[in-house]
């Protein structure tokens, strides 16, 4: 299957973003969530800054604090040499031998970007989505966005210390929005609500992170309103080994085809180096796999793909339709945005059938 990688890429990258917050860097504008309203592409940017350290051996981490009037940008000094934390992983710092992330290195929101070609974007300035809650203290990540008539719903991870979570909110014309709370509590995130009810249920993709017995997997579930959802159920599962051994999540939000939902997923070995495969959904009972890639339809090969904040990395909240075209909207090694254009028949050839459909096949 060919993959077609635009010419320029990545289109949008930090030095293409102001910071927001005062005394810090934008260090990864990423995994975005993608829309198509009154004639434009928008695409809602992961946009992770952190504060500026004038001493080496000081890292900072910012956080949001509630606890006061208002809301207040605080930065917690940790010293390097502190032998309590773990600094080894640039986004994270953790409790040294224990299970258990201390603080993030940087804080991400949601600004939107707009693009009437769907190639050359214009940031905007000020954040659409911020942390407004205690469970969104440490930043609202990766956002998905699924459209079902004049509505748009937003699901995004909201992170603080209590863990990582599911937010949800409603906007009719990307300025104005309603929240409706936490869809689903910590540990979860990678959530992605199907754009149409099927036989009277909505259903989403999630994925649990089981802190004992259970894998880092894709989940479905449904519900009668959007808000409350239940019946969860097991949907698909890592690989011993290869490519998707590691953890599995949703990625863009499914999308309907003559022969099921079609699902664009990430995953990642065991080494943390993300891919992208593709799953295929029965159209009434979308908690049926029908079929599958066994190979990855996207890698990291390019340079801005395999080198970045945190290095190997190609993720995707989002795809745009035309005709046979897929565009797919990705982050590239947690740092910048890039998109690929693929075939959707020459996807579907890449499908393995799990059991041969009712229909006969494609």
């Amino acid at each position: 299957m060919e993959v077609k990688r635009f010419t320029d890429n990545p289109i949008i990258t930090p030095e293409d973003v102001k910071p927001y917050h005062e005394n810090h860097e934008v260090i990864g504008v990423f995994n975005a969530g993608v829309a198509q309203y009154n004639g434009e592409t928008l695409l809602l940017l992961r946009v992770a800054e952190r504060p500026y350290s004038q001493d080496r051996n000081i890292v900072k981490a910012p956080v949001i604090d509630f606890t006061r009037q208002g809301r207040v940008l605080r930065l917690i000094e940790l010293e390097k040499s502190d032998s309590q934390y773990d600094f080894s992983d640039p986004r994270t710092i953790r409790y040294s031998g224990k299970d258990g992330t201390a603080y993030l290195t940087s804080l991400s929101y949601i600004r939107i970007a707009r693009s009437t070609d769907g190639q050359n974007f214009t940031v905007d300035d000020q954040p659409f989505l911020y942390p407004e809650t205690n469970e969104e203290a440490w930043g609202i990540e990766d956002p998905r966005v699924t459209q079902m008539g004049g509505t748009y719903y937003i699901q995004y991870s909201a992170v603080s210390d209590k863990g990582v979570g599911v937010g949800l909110i409603s906007t009719k014309d990307f300025k104005s929005y309603s929240r409706h709370g936490l869809m689903l509590h910590p540990e979860n995130k990678d959530v992605a609500i199907f754009p149409e009810k099927v036989n009277g249920k909505y259903y989403a993709l999630h994925r649990p992170v089981p802190k004992g017995i259970g894998k880092p997997e894709i989940w479905i579930a449904e519900s009668d309103n959007l808000l409350y959802w239940g019946n969860h159920r097991h949907l698909l599962g890592l690989s011993e080994e290869g490519w998707d051994s590691g953890r599995i999540g949703g990625g863009a939000v499914p999308f309907k085809t003559e022969n099921g939902w079609l699902e664009i997923y990430h995953a990642a070995d065991k080494n943390d180096r993300y891919c992208l495969g593709a799953v295929l959904l029965d159209l009434e009972n979308p908690a049926r796999v029908l079929a599958r890639t066994r190979q990855p339809i996207l890698v990291p090969e390019a340079e801005y793909e395999v080198n970045g904040f945190f290095n190997q990395v190609v993720f995707t909240c989002g795809v745009t339709l035309q005709n046979d075209k897929v565009q797919v909207y990705y982050g590239v090694a947690d740092t910048s945005m890039a998109v690929a254009e693929l075939s959707l028949r020459e996807l579907m050839e890449e499908l393995t059938y799990e059991t041969v459909p009712e229909s006969g096949g494609i």
